[in-house]
């Protein structure tokens, strides 16, 4: 299924409300590596660009919009002329709009008028910075509820997800580095058709699965460790992010345990994906579930709602429940318009603060670990004395964590996991 972007600009259009304002939306540029040669990093249009335009090699190039002509009409893209040298050495073709050089004179003959700048702000042109945030707030909530094209392509990144996952599971036992596991799981992704991952791949084993943005090394796991991998296949820039944790070999029975915990938190909170939850209140109540397995396995102890009112389970679960996830890996989280951070340090991290509506894709991700540089604070030390089972702790100092991440579509109804296709066993 092709996007209908004149459909999509013209919804975001009315969206935006603007009147008088010219809107522009940058593609960028790319960035030269810092060496002595002709390389640059790898070029991705800003999001902002490709979500009005579909065009991902298109550096340079802006859309641009005047509300005066109608929201159809009101929309013309500019790209950048194609040189030959770039025919000839990257095999660039041109992409559809009108000449860059024409932009000047477009925007002289709305000259006095303000602007809005969103995307990659153009070189040498003045705008408004208060309206282009509340432009770009409007914008983002605009495109928080996925259309049928994007789902379409988020449901193809599950299935190469899901493809990488099992080779990688496979491949899961002593002696296996953490570089030979990425190896396995990021074949699969691109046997089934991903365009690239989402994000760097995450694979921690033993202790290393402590780190919650992890890069595979040349580290061997070890008998009985766990071993955590974070990754997702990404299709023409719709990205999946998928967590979960395995053990190399026979898991104990601590083991077995907070991975349970993890995993009836996680399934309890996405059953809370409704639309018009509140996602701060998801994230609270998972946290007070989780702590009420920490308890149970004597890890903790008190009373949950109350340990969570104190923010004890910081210690063991630092990071918010999860995040949107579309077109990038937190695509279009943030605040819901209008509303101000909430300032308790207990969701600090957490990287959204709305309710939830129909379409929205959002990754429910809890995690208990056992982070060294967490646990072994003086400070934390001394506020939760009678909380934590500190012995018990200081026996698992090593364990590392358990992660478990799925991506959730919310509907009229029950929600819908994509990446149910992926085993959560140990």
């Amino acid at each position: 299924m092709n996007p209908d972007f004149p459909a999509r600009r013209a919804r975001l259009a009315a969206a935006l409300a603007l009147t008088d304002e010219i809107l522009l939306v940058g593609a960028g540029h790319p960035v030269p590596k810092p060496e002595i040669s002709d390389q640059q990093f790898p070029f991705s249009t800003h999001q902002e660009y490709f979500y009005l335009t579909g065009l991902n090699d298109a550096p340079g190039a802006v859309v641009a919009f005047d509300p005066r002509e109608g929201n159809k009409r009101g929309w013309v893209s500019f790209v950048a002329d194609v040189s030959e040298a770039e025919r000839v050495w990257e095999g660039r073709q041109q992409p559809p709009g009108q000449s860059l050089a024409t932009l000047d004179a477009w925007l002289t003959a709305r000259r006095h008028r303000p602007v809005v700048m969103l995307g990659v702000p153009l070189r040498g042109v003045p705008y408004d910075e208060r309206r282009t945030s509340r432009v770009r707030e409007a914008f983002t909530h605009a495109r928080r509820p996925k259309d049928e094209a994007e789902l379409e392509l988020m449901r193809r990144a599950a299935v190469a997800t899901a493809a990488g996952y099992a080779l990688a599971a496979k491949c899961i036992r002593p002696g296996v580095t953490e570089r030979q596991i990425q190896i396995e799981l990021e074949t699969g992704f691109y046997r089934e058709g991903a365009t690239a991952t989402g994000y760097g791949t995450i694979v921690a084993t033993g202790p290393n699965a402590a780190v919650l943005h992890f890069s595979p090394t040349a580290r061997a796991v070890q008998a009985g460790e766990f071993v955590l991998i974070d990754a997702g296949a990404e299709i023409d820039r719709y990205v999946i992010d998928v967590t979960r944790t395995y053990v190399a070999g026979r898991p104990s029975a601590f083991q077995r345990d907070l991975h349970q915990v993890v995993l009836g938190g996680q399934e309890r909170a996405i059953a809370r994906c409704v639309a018009g939850a509140e996602w701060k209140e998801i994230h609270l109540q998972c946290a007070v579930d989780m702590i009420a397995g920490l308890v149970a396995m004597g890890v903790m102890r008190g009373h949950p709602e109350a340990l969570v009112e104190q923010e004890a389970h910081m210690l063991l679960f630092p990071h918010g429940i999860g995040h949107m996830v579309g077109l990038g890996v937190r695509d279009g989280s943030g605040l819901l318009p209008g509303r101000a951070r909430d300032p308790r340090p207990c969701l600090a991290s957490l990287r959204m603060d709305l309710p939830l509506a129909s379409g929205y894709v959002v990754t429910i991700e809890p995690g208990l670990y056992f982070i060294p540089a967490i646990l072994n604070d003086p400070r934390r030390r001394a506020r939760y004395r009678e909380a934590v089972n500190w012995p018990l702790v200081d026996q698992n100092l090593q364990l590392g964590g358990v992660r478990i991440e799925d991506n959730v579509l919310v509907t009229d109804g029950a929600p819908e996991v994509l990446t149910q296709a992926i085993p959560k066993t140990l």
